[in-house]
């Protein structure tokens, strides 16, 4: 894919400038939150620090931390946690470049190079949720959106043909259309192949346009096979589900040994807002076209039973013409150094698949 930025910022308005102190500081309360879930006091802070300063200063610094907007306190009389603008904050400015190691990346890329085209999205999301220990999805390609292989016709009775479109990628989307017809099958063969000569290398648009050019241009012509041929072409690719993309989720498993989902319900919400796809699919196609990978958290998220969670996400497919979207959703606290580069890895190992 084109290069990738590490994250999609917020708007400027939103982050804060700080100091290098308030960094540092910010920087080892998150790192201690992603491990423990716990809120963090400064005797805690104090041991991670890479310079040495007393509690006193750190209590300081945390309170201007709290005045920014960037840490909570959940209790009276517990340590800090951070918000989700502190959140963001840590991954739009702090977290910097992180990479796999090249023995993972050998790894995933087997795995995902040997599964079938057909399984390669289930594979993507499985690995996902195993990998990161939240919860994997992918977001399918829209058909649409594909580049064209070729189509066959195949006939199943006097009253119905199958139609099978295979994509670029290997994927294949089967439709049955009404064509009526009887040992025809070598006309059928004969107009598959005059077809695929106007739909190989196109999207299913491009496709359409094409046929409708030419039918319409036919119009005065006498030429009934050719004029059954472009018949047949135009109800399969009218036929063709061209609508929302569908969302593929890993294994829950993973997501479950989270502390957060040891409340049953959170875990209700949580699940209720991926069981019924709607909205989530809605935000991921929103930001379909955009470049590199991109977190997003609960109140961007626009599902009450996201609202403690967040989305790492990152495009799969062409720069100019992204196919769908993986990543991984799991509570805010999770490990954006490692989910970050290892959505973006899994993201061009998808694109290269489905265009080999």
């Amino acid at each position: 894919m084109a290069g990738r930025e590490p994250h999609a910022p917020a708007p400027a308005a939103e982050i804060p400038a700080l100091t290098a102190r308030q960094e540092g500081v910010l920087r080892a309360i998150v790192a201690t939150y992603v491990g423990d879930a716990s809120p963090v006091g400064s005797t805690t802070i104090a041991q991670l620090l890479p310079v040495h300063l007393s509690s006193a200063t750190i209590r300081t610094v945390m309170t201007e931390l709290s005045e920014l907007g960037l840490l909570g306190k959940p209790h009276a009389s517990s340590g800090r946690v951070p918000t989700e603008l502190g959140l963001r904050v840590f991954v739009t400015q702090l977290l910097g470049h992180r990479d796999l190691a090249d023995y993972e990346r050998r790894d995933l890329a087997g795995t995902v190079q040997e599964a079938d085209a057909d399984a390669v999205i289930r594979v993507a999301s499985d690995l996902l949720s195993r990998r990161t220990q939240q919860l994997g999805f992918v977001l399918t390609p829209r058909i649409d959106r594909l580049i064209l292989r070729h189509m066959s016709l195949v006939r199943l009775s006097t009253e119905q043909v199958l139609v099978v479109l295979v994509a670029q990628s290997g994927v294949a989307y089967r439709q049955l259309i009404e064509d009526a017809g009887r040992a025809d099958q070598a006309e059928l063969d004969t107009i598959a192949a005059a077809l695929n000569e106007r739909i190989a290398g196109r999207t299913l648009d491009e496709a359409r346009e094409v046929l409708d050019r030419e039918a319409r241009a036919l119009r005065s012509q006498v030429d009934r096979v050719r004029a059954r041929a472009l018949r047949i072409a135009q109800r399969a690719l009218a036929a063709t589900p061209g609508g929302p993309a569908d969302l593929v989720v890993g294994t829950w498993l993973a997501l479950l040994d989270q502390p957060e989902l040891r409340d049953p319900e959170r875990l209700r919400a949580l699940h209720e807002a991926i069981d019924t796809k709607e909205r989530l699919v809605e935000l991921l196609d929103r930001i379909l076209g955009e470049r590199g990978s991109r977190v997003a958290f609960g109140q961007e998220l626009g599902e009450a039973g996201l609202r403690d969670f967040a989305v790492v996400v990152a495009p799969y497919g062409f720069a100019n013409a992204p196919l769908g979207m993986l990543g991984v959703v799991g509570p805010a606290r999770m490990d954006y150094a490692r989910v970050i580069p290892l959505v973006d890895y899994l993201s061009q190992l998808v694109t290269k698949r489905l265009s080999a």
